[in-house]
């Protein structure tokens, strides 16, 4: 990897101190992409007016063309916050306001670009508050592509596009999950089942894992409790501290009588919401139920143990 000294036309940053990441690499073929650590930018989807775009300023690298709010990434930051960081920056995308779905990762061995496809939870107007922008619009999807886009946002966008409409959920069986397990959980069912809420929260999911498309995902998630673990809290927002919604929020509910039939009418609810369910149980009658309820997938408990002990520890 090659890293270049600042050039005509490289993105301008706000008056202050440069951070190391501001930077070009230069590919050995002579192509150059901006970020010494990567970029990243956000794709805010929101229901009701399509997608922000950003009309880039002429200087700027292949200015005049539209795009994702974003830009160089930090040393050590994740591409979620960097992408968040960025359309703050540029876009004055308020805290708290999007949660990320899924993110989709182009690498090119010396250089990567990750986009944030994220949900407009808290709906806002964008402000320009950088010279990057001549523009910030929210945009249908359907009339995208007939804006002269930026040509790595062109290229990505017919698969990005194609992915909008999935929506992720895993309907955990908190009772099965806990118990497959020796642990002990059975002295104290309300802790276990606080203890694995808490640890699915913020999960993400690998593309191969769901057997779609993308890089990671990160699935609204309902726990279904039943008995004396019943009445448990999730984390709330405020309990995290994060300038943006988290992903993978997880949400409790509880069973008013029997686990399996709570479950199934769970599934049910979210199929009929639209969204791509999987069910996780080890419980094979109950397998044959959710999936007979519209479930696109059924996984076992230890499945969903494996990539909670691969994050480090167990519930």
């Amino acid at each position: 990897m090659t890293v270049v000294p600042p050039a005509a036309g490289e993105p301008r940053r706000p008056d202050g101190p440069r951070n190391p990441g501001d930077a070009w690499v230069v590919a050995p073929s002579g192509e150059k992409y901006w970020g010494r650590f990567g970029a990243a930018g956000l794709l805010a989807v929101d229901p009701e007016r399509g997608i922000l775009l950003q009309h880039r300023v002429a200087w700027s690298h292949f200015g005049g063309t539209w795009g994702l709010p974003g830009g160089a990434m930090h040393e050590a930051e994740t591409a979620i916050v960097g992408a968040v960081r960025e359309a703050q920056e540029e876009a004055g995308v308020p805290d708290a306001s999007v949660r990320p779905r899924f993110t989709s990762v182009l690498d090119l061995g010396i250089w990567s670009y990750t986009t944030v496809i994220a949900d407009v939870i808290v709906p806002f107007e964008p402000v320009i508050s950088d010279p990057e922008s001549v523009a910030l619009e929210w945009v249908p999807i359907d009339e995208v592509e007939s804006r002269p886009l930026h040509p790595g946002f062109g290229r990505a966008w017919p698969e990005l596009r194609k992915l909008l409409p999935v929506r992720p959920a895993l309907v955990v069986d908190a009772a099965n999950v806990v118990g497959s397990v020796p642990d002990g959980w059975w002295k104290d069912r309300a802790g276990a089942a606080t203890r694995l809420a808490t640890r699915l929260d913020g999960l993400a999911l690998d593309a191969a894992d769901l057997e779609i498309g993308g890089t990671e995902w990160f699935p609204e998630i309902a726990l279904v409790v039943e008995g004396q673990a019943r009445g448990i809290e999730a984390l709330r927002a405020e309990d995290r501290g994060e300038e943006l919604l988290p992903a993978g929020v997880v949400s409790v509910v509880d069973a008013a009588a029997a686990g399996d039939d709570a479950i199934v009418a769970e599934v049910e609810h979210r199929v009929r919401a639209g969204q791509t369910v999987i069910a996780v149980t080890s419980d094979r009658e109950l397998q044959a139920r959710v999936a007979a309820a519209g479930a696109a997938q059924t996984r076992s408990a230890g499945w969903l143990r494996g990539l909670l002990d691969a994050d480090g520890g167990a519930a």
